[in-house]
């Protein structure tokens, strides 16, 4: 094959841990008698909470066809090529094993909310029932507890305690409990996974994601520093640094299985192409990867998940009241050319039925 699939996971494969009736279908037409895929496939999510591999087994049990940790692309997978930071003591946002996940990505010393709130007991104050019933004196131990980066997973559980520490550890480059100091700009780096504004579960409208956590963090910098905050990586959809880290783990899988064509055009079912990132972001990333090679990125949407094929692509972003609002990151430049798909179906299933038919693929 000369091509390979991208497939989103929520509102295209599931609704929250409900499988999409059309997927098993589907993914029965993309494998063979003995269970191998018969083109490379990645499953591109923007979750965070949690091992690829566990992602990995979710799906083989979801979709009936044995799934490899290898196929799965978590929105955090990128950081594995983030090496100058692995070192280095950096707090990690987010839900589930984070722990775990970060030393899987390779962070030596990540320290989570929860761990720097023990050591900082004062600085978690809007929780009335939560604060030390007696003043502590354990800050002064930790004064020169030092933090490189902030690495922010996912949606954290405590929105107000993580929004204060997180600010606390920018406002001091890294050192929280000392008193903030507005002139250390720009701020010690934080890389960022998952921009999803809302994503789809079991509920009949779309819930906050990761994204709305990070409009309220980037609000929150802005109106104590009236300074912008700065990111030195995005990852997950639809970022370029997602893509071309998709492409890579397409093209090993091909390399595994001795296919020697190249992988001309890659079609991202239930995702849109990569949208541009302002100049000023951080791209030595790319030294990790090879030069991407794919001459194509299509997007199959399927009206499964948040996605209305009903709404119109407005042509002037500030027109909001009448108009669908582009609800992309504030980093990333509105292209209405790259938020319309190239094709639209009803389900995943008809995704692959036309894949094949376009690209003349006969199993």
């Amino acid at each position: 094959p000369s091509f390979g699939f991208l497939f989103d996971i929520d509102g295209v494969l599931v609704r929250g841990k409900t499988p999409i009736p059309a997927a098993r279908t589907a993914f029965q037409k993309l494998v063979n008698s003995q269970g191998q895929f018969l083109v490379p496939v990645v499953f591109v999510t923007n979750a965070g909470n949690c091992l690829r591999q566990k992602k990995a087994d979710q799906l083989s049990h979801l979709l009936g066809v044995p799934i490899s940790h290898d196929q799965v692309m978590m929105s955090h997978s990128p950081l594995r090529m983030f090496r100058r930071y692995h070192e280095k003591c950096v707090l990690v946002s987010g839900q589930g094993p984070l722990l775990d996940i970060a030393q899987d990505l390779g962070f030596c010393q990540p320290i989570t909310i929860e761990t720097l709130r023990e050591r900082h007991p004062l600085l978690d104050a809007v929780d009335h029932d939560r604060r030390p019933n007696v003043l502590c004196f354990q800050e002064q131990l930790y004064r020169f507890f030092f933090l490189s980066a902030v690495v922010l997973f996912g949606e954290p559980v405590r929105w107000e305690t993580s929004l204060q520490l997180i600010i606390d550890v920018l406002l001091t480059s890294g050192y929280p409990g000392n008193p903030y100091h507005h002139e250390n700009y720009p701020h010690i780096p934080v890389l960022a996974c998952n921009m999803d504004l809302m994503w789809v579960a079991e509920a009949q409208s779309p819930r906050f994601g990761h994204g709305t956590f990070m409009v309220c963090l980037e609000n929150i910098y802005k109106k104590i520093t009236g300074k912008d905050l700065k990111y030195e990586a995005l990852m997950g959809k639809p970022s370029r640094l997602t893509y071309q880290y998709a492409e890579h783990l397409l093209r090993a899988q091909a390399l595994h299985r001795c296919w020697k064509q190249p992988i001309h055009t890659l079609y991202a079912v239930g995702g849109s192409p990569a949208l541009s990132q302002d100049d000023d972001n951080d791209h030595s990333w790319e030294n990790e990867l090879a030069p991407a090679a794919a001459a194509h990125c299509r997007s199959v949407l399927v009206c499964t998940g948040v996605y209305n094929p009903h709404t119109e692509v407005p042509l002037d972003t500030r027109d909001s009241i009448t108009e669908t609002v582009f609800h992309g990151h504030r980093d990333f430049r509105f292209d209405p050319g790259l938020v319309e798909p190239d094709h639209i179906v009803a389900d995943v299933d008809a995704a692959v039925d036309l894949v094949f038919q376009l690209e003349n693929f006969a199993p």
